[in-house]
């Protein structure tokens, strides 16, 4: 039985991604631990598959970077595998170096285009760190795959890679129905999931909620602009039909996602990262059965185009906005969102994730 050690930056709770690569890789006879980190806020986990968790000193910056990497290092080098799976480019470079080390077969999985996050726009020192140590590490490997077409795209052009394409789809869930912690009274409902970092349009959808009646805003996340988004709803004197939820487990949110008339994935166009996206929570709301609302942008607007979904963004502003909202509550998606719920799920996807495991190089 061949094991697999798997190593994200997070702390394993609300990664489903990598959970359900875990769970796959589980059933399909490997033995699998996945290494974390684990935060003050941590929650236990309790997973078929072993997991654990590394407390650091440092938990933000180059710092954080350079001791996650060491500590995986030496945690990688000195346990039993037979291959290694690293998530995302800020836990590569030890996978790379034990794999070289020891002639260790090693899995890339690609969440994201990491240079060309938001968060690194005005930071160009770092960005060309770490565009640097992509250059330097992608073409040298050989078992690669990301989460959409663009991004493999971008990959293979530019590095002569050959980035499979697996989704973040989810597992097919029947809906179920849980309450919120305030009265809807007979509102319309609409939901954004997911991190709170600049560039999600959060900030767009707060002002649309001034010339929305009847409506309420569900925000269910956690992050750096948490705050500012709070301030900016009571300033726009909007905070009554705003609600912050917080950070929720997936089998929290998934009983209150249904409870929404429309869900949105509003990110701007802020570098290649936001502009590749193809967010999990797009494909959550198709499983919850409510219809979605979308940018712009080529990853997103494809599933709206070719599943009839939902709508996508056809001016960023308030007003705007909010009478596309209304507008859209008029339509009729049901029988488009059931059909694609059959078919983009996890079952369907892990199938190239499952072939790229068999074939190792």
């Amino acid at each position: 039985m061949k094991r697999v050690l798997v190593t994200v930056t997070n702390d394993l709770s609300t990664d489903q991604r990598v959970d359900k690569v875990c769970t796959t890789l589980l059933n399909d006879g490997y033995r699998v631990l996945l290494i974390g980190r684990k935060l003050k806020n941590s929650i236990p986990i309790s997973r078929d598959y072993k997991t654990k968790r590394i407390q650091l000193l440092f938990n933000q910056g180059f710092l954080f970077y350079a001791e996650y990497n060491f500590r995986i290092f030496l945690l990688l080098f000195f346990s039993k595998k037979d291959i290694l799976l690293s998530n995302d480019l800020d836990s590569l470079f030890a996978n790379y170096a034990v794999s070289v080390l020891q002639n260790k077969k090693l899995v890339y999985d690609s969440h994201e285009l990491f240079p060309e996050i938001p968060e690194l726009v005005h930071r160009p020192f770092v960005k060309k760190f770490w565009s640097s140590l992509e250059k330097l590490l992608l073409p040298k490997l050989k078992n690669t795959y990301t989460v959409c077409k663009s991004i493999a795209d971008y990959y293979n052009e530019r590095y002569a890679t050959n980035f499979k394409i697996v989704r973040n789809l989810p597992t097919f869930k029947k809906v179920e129905v849980g309450k919120l912690p305030f009265s809807m009274d007979d509102k319309k409902i609409i939901i954004y999931q997911g991190a709170l970092n600049i560039g999600r349009g959060l900030e767009l959808m707060i002002d649309a909620m001034e010339y929305l009646e009847n409506h309420l805003l569900i925000i269910a996340g956690n992050g750096d602009i948490y705050t500012n988004l709070k301030e900016r709803s009571k300033n726009k004197l909007t905070e009554n039909k705003v609600h912050f939820l917080g950070k929720l487990l997936p089998s929290e949110l998934q009983k209150i996602t249904p409870l929404a008339d429309i869900g949105l994935s509003l990110e701007e166009d802020l570098g290649l990262n936001y502009r590749y996206a193809l967010p999990n929570k797009i494909f959550d709301y198709i499983q919850a059965e409510i219809p979605i609302l979308v940018s712009n942008l080529p990853e997103m607007k494809q599933i709206v185009i070719k599943y009839k979904v939902g709508e996508i963004i056809k001016l960023r502003t308030p007003q705007a906005l909010a009478y596309q909202i209304q507008t859209m509550l008029k339509n009729e998606y049901s029988e488009s969102i059931l059909k694609a719920k059959q078919e983009l799920t996890w079952d369907h996807e892990k199938i190239t994730l499952q072939n790229i495991f068999k074939n190792l190089k």
